[in-house]
């Protein structure tokens, strides 16, 4: 009933709610994604997106194809593994930002392996300044990081927006410094946070830093102040400051995977588990 290369189209607008990147990601015409979404709604007898000329949104039906299309297509991908009779082998030297520790991430990770037993795949949980520099080192073969939006290198997985984030109870005065709680440089979040701030003319003092998501999330629980995180990944037991407390919007924030120069033995597996990321996408995000 459904045609994969059409799943495959929808997840790719889905995760990038933009037609543009997900033709871009997929190496197709816009008109063809357009095409192939329209044929799935087709299919579907549902309207899976809202859209219009500024934004890209999905319906409730689109929620619900979501984990039908990942669950066709994993199914579709290990039919063609096992008939195709080939085996992955190497090792597999992964980055990815700590912001996925929270999320469905080791689901994913924990199915490539299953797929891939004879891959050797070691993992590296680092800031995404740290992990580009790694890559760029030639210390891993892939990177799952963040990146500006006016950024041009790396296969867009998944666009979002950063919000500033505190504990339920937190509550700012607008006449002292805005109370922050931060990565270490090179930290992305940490530079938006401060010059978001510094443009907007808005006092700000640093209460806890942390290399660890970990010691920010307990920090923010505890009052200590607030800080930049992603929209889809808040953290259980912290909500998103309201905009009545005047603090400054973050912009948008968009996570990519990033190939190193990688071994000849690498470049298969790299290719699998950038793959495997890109179809469960959707799952970098806590429910």
């Amino acid at each position: 009933m459904f045609d994969p290369a059409q799943l495959r189209t929808f997840l790719a607008v889905a995760q990038t709610l933009s037609f543009t990147q997900a033709a871009h990601r997929l190496g197709l015409r816009q008109s063809t994604v357009s095409q192939h979404v329209r044929k799935l709604e087709d299919a579907a007898g549902r309207r899976l997106f809202a859209r219009d000329t500024h934004a890209v949104e999905l319906t409730e039906d689109g929620e619900a194809m979501l984990g039908f299309a990942r669950t066709i297509l994993e199914a579709n991908e290990r039919a063609a593994g096992f008939f195709a009779g080939t085996r992955l082998r190497g090792r597999l030297r992964f980055g990815a930002s700590e912001d996925f520790v929270l999320t469905r991430m080791p689901e994913v990770l924990e199915e490539f392996r299953r797929e891939h037993p004879e891959v050797d795949l070691e993992l590296t949980v680092e800031l995404s300044g740290t992990l580009h520099e790694l890559l760029a080192a030639g210390r891993l073969d892939l990177v799952l990081a963040k990146r500006r939006p006016d950024e041009a290198r790396g296969r867009l997985v998944w666009r979002d927006r950063l919000v500033w984030v505190g504990a339920q109870r937190l509550r700012l005065d607008p006449r002292r410094p805005v109370p922050l709680v931060v990565y270490p440089p090179p930290a992305l979040t940490r530079a938006r946070a401060l010059e978001t701030l510094e443009r907007a003319g808005r006092e700000w003092r640093i209460t806890c830093t942390s290399g660890s998501l970990n010691g920010l999330i307990a920090a923010t629980r505890a009052g200590l102040g607030v800080m930049a995180h992603t929209r889809g990944m808040i953290p259980p037991g912290l909500v998103r400051i309201s905009s009545r407390a005047g603090l400054p919007e973050l912009g948008g924030v968009e996570f990519v995977l990033l190939h190193g120069r990688a071994e000849r033995a690498a470049r298969g597996p790299a290719e699998a588990l950038a793959d495997a990321i890109l179809a469960g996408g959707d799952r970098l995000q806590i429910p």
